[in-house]
């Protein structure tokens, strides 16, 4: 994706910088005006008293002398050639017979007297002050108009910030958008109104005054906007919400009213409001007042009211957080339209990879629908990365095309981290560690609402994990029954129950684990109506949906209390119910471990076959097990509401 990196023509940064200089620059040449003047005028002039004139008449140093009132200008005989004419002056003392008498007794035959010319010491006296005063007023009143007509004496705070980007320089166009098949065919009927509004006027249809893309970090809103700019040809005016947002009163608003006067001017065009909830937020107090903020909300809320469609003025914003915004905003003739911009599905991902995989070179081992199960509610960034990371692996190992093996390990960097050689474990610990992992996958494998395992490492990895287990679904789904909740509990539990088993003892390796458990327990609970003690009743509410999906609980401090107990009592039963099925298959618990600390890391393949033998299961029967475990429901992967469905990976973070 290429942007625009030409910067607006009406940028005022560097104008006003400019004003300030040539102000510098005026004053200093101002300056050395004056000086220039009082010394050309001064002559190089200097006073000596009366008595050393009397003296220099005395000795014959006297050339001419120039009686100006009571002043006596002296031209000495001897010169210095360098300053060229020296002249001396001093105050006459005598009367002036006295005077002529004694300039006759020292032989000094060039004298005269002159009459005083008071014009030009009024037009110096103008020349040397008043100059200088009119010169000073006029710059600043010069550069007082430019500030005013930039915006303002702050240096153009008023003016909007907006870039704008030509189509042919954004170089985006919905080709380069996938997974999110929903918004694009929202935006194409924008566009195709952009170029053709004609068919649409016939019928009385108007052209939406605005749309809302709404969704979590990384789904690709803005990647949307700029398509949409690419593809209707008009220019598009890029701002984030924080632009409006400036220290002094009134800038919002003002930035808010230049935006809409410049886009007005380039109309047909498309105003794009990146992160809008920074000035959208809704005017009550639970969210904070803010005077300078409803300020700039208000003058959008008219802007857009002001408008008329049929000139082609499209405004588009996007949001983490709509839940946040005025109401007054999110009204038809505002937004008219509430585009969702979600996680894509199994299908959106091997489009998204494909896209993101059309410029890096692959091997024939590379399977990007394998990929796209393995990321479950992975979004476009998170697939971009991972491609990306798969590209440098193989660079790294010498290899001129990425392979599967590349980008499973592309996979597991931004899951849980790369790997952190630099950390040995003590034999005890790899041996604990061990049995944690085993004891997760054995649970698995012994439950039938279970997801399959994929991999089982020991290596501790960059992002604190000492171990993990990737699980990945044979199939996506929307969906999750109470028996497959209930067996992700065990699951979680599994590695805490192992250590108990084995070592009589436990360790912090299960902290994430016991997170996570809870997670799943209280949704049960609170949300999803799975409890006999408060059945259909919802308790909790979730805050921030595109987020982080906090859930906050909407009940009383004794009803708190109550499902505390419930969430208590839920995950004793699951990890009763690990600690049963490891003792069972103790035999099978030991013999995985033992080998998993020989290799650190082993397969979901190796994994099942030591398994069957452990157990005496023949192919046929696991193949019979199999299809009894996963009945071809048509399920899809984890709500988003479920906690940790995001990462397939059962860490151990000692």
């Amino acid at each position: 994706m290429n942007q625009n990196q030409n910067n607006d023509p009406k940028n005022d940064g560097p104008k006003n910088r400019q004003s300030l200089l040539v102000l510098l620059v005026c004053i200093m040449i101002s300056l050395v005006c004056i000086n220039l003047l009082s010394r050309m005028t001064s002559n190089m002039n200097s006073e000596i008293p009366y008595s050393e004139f009397i003296k220099m008449l005395e000795e014959g140093e006297v050339e001419r002398v120039v009686l100006s009132s009571d002043t006596l200008t002296i031209i000495p005989k001897t010169q210095n050639s360098m300053t060229g004419t020296t002249e001396l002056y001093t105050t006459l003392m005598e009367d002036e017979s006295e005077l002529t008498q004694r300039l006759e007794e020292a032989g000094v035959d060039d004298y005269s007297k002159e009459q005083p010319d008071m014009t030009a010491s009024i037009i110096y006296s103008l020349l040397s002050i008043v100059l200088p005063v009119l010169i000073m007023v006029g710059l600043l009143s010069w550069l007082f108009r430019r500030m005013n007509k930039n915006g303002g004496m702050m240096g153009g705070v008023g003016k909007s910030k907006a870039k704008a980007y030509v189509q042919k320089e954004t170089g985006v166009t919905f080709k380069d958008v996938a997974g999110e098949d929903e918004a694009k065919e929202s935006l194409q009927e924008v566009v195709d109104f952009l170029h053709n509004p004609g068919k649409y006027a016939a019928i009385g249809a108007k052209l939406p005054k605005g749309a809302l893309l709404v969704g979590p970090p990384g789904t690709g809103k803005t990647l949307l906007a700029k398509a949409v700019a690419g593809e209707a040809h008009v220019p598009f005016f890029s701002l984030s919400g924080s632009d409006f947002v400036e220290m002094f009163v009134g800038v919002g608003a003002s930035r808010v009213r230049d935006l809409f006067e410049e886009a007005k001017k380039n109309a047909p065009c498309i105003i794009f409001i990146d992160e809008v909830d920074a000035i959208g937020k809704t005017r009550d107090s639970r969210y904070g007042g803010n005077d300078e903020r409803e300020q700039t909300l208000n003058q959008l809320l008219a802007e857009m009211d002001g408008f008329d469609t049929s000139k082609g003025l499209l405004i588009l914003a996007a949001t983490n957080r709509p839940e946040v915004l005025d109401p007054a905003l999110l009204r038809p003739g505002r937004f008219d339209r509430r585009i969702i911009v979600d996680r894509p599905d199994l299908k959106g991902r091997v489009s998204i990879l494909k896209v993101h995989a059309k410029n890096v070179s692959l091997d024939e081992t590379v399977d990007l629908d394998a990929i796209a199960l393995a990321t479950s509610g992975a979004v476009g960034s998170d697939l971009a990365n991972m491609i990306n990371e798969a590209a440098i692996l193989a660079v790294k190992h010498g290899r001129k095309a990425v392979s599967q093996k590349d980008l499973l390990e592309a996979v597991e960097v931004v899951l849980v981290g790369k790997e952190k050689k630099d950390r040995i474990l003590s034999p005890e610990e790899r041996k604990i560690v061990s049995y944690h992992e085993v004891g997760h996958a054995l649970v698995s494998a012994l439950q039938k609402d279970s997801e399959p395992v994929q991999k089982i490492t020991i290596v501790p990895r960059t992002m604190g994990a000492l171990g993990y287990v990737m699980h990945v679904p044979e199939e996506e789904k929307y969906l999750n029954t109470k028996k497959e909740l209930e067996a992700m509990l065990v699951g979680y539990l599994g590695g805490r129950a192992a250590e108990e088993i084995v070592f009589d003892t436990v360790t912090t390796g299960a902290a994430n684990d016991i997170e996570q458990a809870t997670k799943v327990a209280r949704a049960m609970i609170t949300q999803y109506g799975m409890s006999d003690r408060f059945g259909l009743m919802g308790l909790a509410e979730t805050q921030s949906q595109y987020l982080d999906g906090r859930a906050m609980l909407n009940c009383g401090d004794s009803t708190a209390t109550e499902i505390d107990h419930e969430v208590m009592k839920l995950l004793k039963k699951s990890y009763d119910e690990a600690k049963r099925l490891l003792s069972e298959n103790r035999d099978v618990m030991d013999k995985i471990a033992v080998f998993l600390i020989e290799k650190e890391t082993i397969t979901g393949k190796e994994f099942m076959k030591i398994f069957h033998e452990a157990r005496g299961v023949t192919e046929s029967d696991s193949k019979h097990r199999i299809s009894e475990k996963n009945p071809g429901e048509g399920q899809e992967n984890a709500p988003e509401e479920l906690p940790g469905e995001t990462q397939p990976v059962s860490e151990n973070p000692a």
